[in-house]
């Protein structure tokens, strides 16, 4: 594989993986639930690395302190907009939107400025990934789905804040392996504590039954975002955020063959639309 074309593997890798933690959390009927276990598993699984990988420094460290609430900022309106919407709702326009946001925090705080093509094929994506919210036939009251996506939004915006973030950890820690290890390690603290509180003494038994889609959805996000992490260490992190959010795409067809959730010819012209973007990207 050339060194031009991996950065478009690891985002399209890291975009299914993303897809499918989501609709495992989905799937499992209670989206707070499944989070805890699945950043429970998570940990788990990177555990052992901590011990082969570098460890961190100094820069990494102050880092790591502004990523773990970013990231706990970002499962919080997750959990919010899945519960609220359908994966297929509310999934392309909290992905969607982190592009351009991602994008425009890069270009301030990070000085990546991409080229006018790029820039052209990034907005098409978002403005195709939109596409994706108009809700179809029956799919629900107004009032529960004006919720379900302003909070998608907020989680997009959360999306960008730990992308710009997690770029620049990534770029001072001693590898990407020890940043991604030690975020996973410290990133279960947040959801859990607010789990643990709102569900009170239920919280051990609603972690226990929901240990099958949460572990899966641990495995894949450790995956998913282990990819991501690597590509923001070769490439611009506006070019892999955009890669990564063809996740749209993957989750739409989860929802449609795994939760009988609508698809139909308009979201099939809008997985076009957002390739051709994203294509404008690539041979920018």
């Amino acid at each position: 594989m050339t060194h031009d074309l991996l950065p478009l593997f690891l985002g399209l890798a890291s975009a299914l993986g993303l897809a499918a933690a989501n609709t495992f959390v989905k799937a499992s009927g209670d989206v707070l639930a499944a989070r805890s276990v699945m950043s429970l598993a998570a940990a788990l699984i990177v555990l052992p690395f901590a011990f082969l990988v570098p460890m961190p420094n100094a820069e990494m460290w102050g880092m790591l302190a502004l990523a773990i609430p970013a990231h706990w900022i970002y499962q919080v309106t997750l959990v919010r907009a899945l519960s609220r919407g359908d994966l297929s709702l509310v999934f392309p326009v909290m992905r969607g939107s982190a592009p351009l946001l991602t994008a425009l925090a890069a270009a301030v705080f990070l000085k990546e400025h991409l080229s006018p093509v790029a820039i052209a094929g990034l907005t098409i994506a978002s403005l195709a990934t939109v596409i994706f919210a108009i809700p179809e036939k029956g799919a629900g009251g107004a009032a529960l789905r004006q919720s379900a996506l302003l909070w998608a939004l907020a989680t997009g915006a959360g999306v960008a804040l730990y992308n710009v973030v997690d770029a620049q950890a990534v770029r001072v820690a001693p590898s990407p392996l020890t940043f991604t290890v030690w975020l996973f390690l410290t990133d279960w603290i947040g959801v859990n504590l607010v789990t643990a509180i709102t569900r009170k003494g239920d919280w051990v038994r609603m972690i226990r039954t929901r240990v099958r889609f949460g572990a899966a959805a641990g495995a894949l996000t450790v995956l998913s975002f282990g990819f991501a992490l690597y590509g923001f260490s070769i490439a611009p992190v506006a070019y892999i955020s955009a890669m990564r959010e063809t996740a749209v795409v993957f989750a739409a067809l989860f929802g449609w063959f795994l939760l009988k959730e609508g698809f139909g010819l308009r979201r099939t012209l809008a997985a076009v639309l957002l390739a051709a973007g994203l294509g404008l990207m690539q041979f920018s």
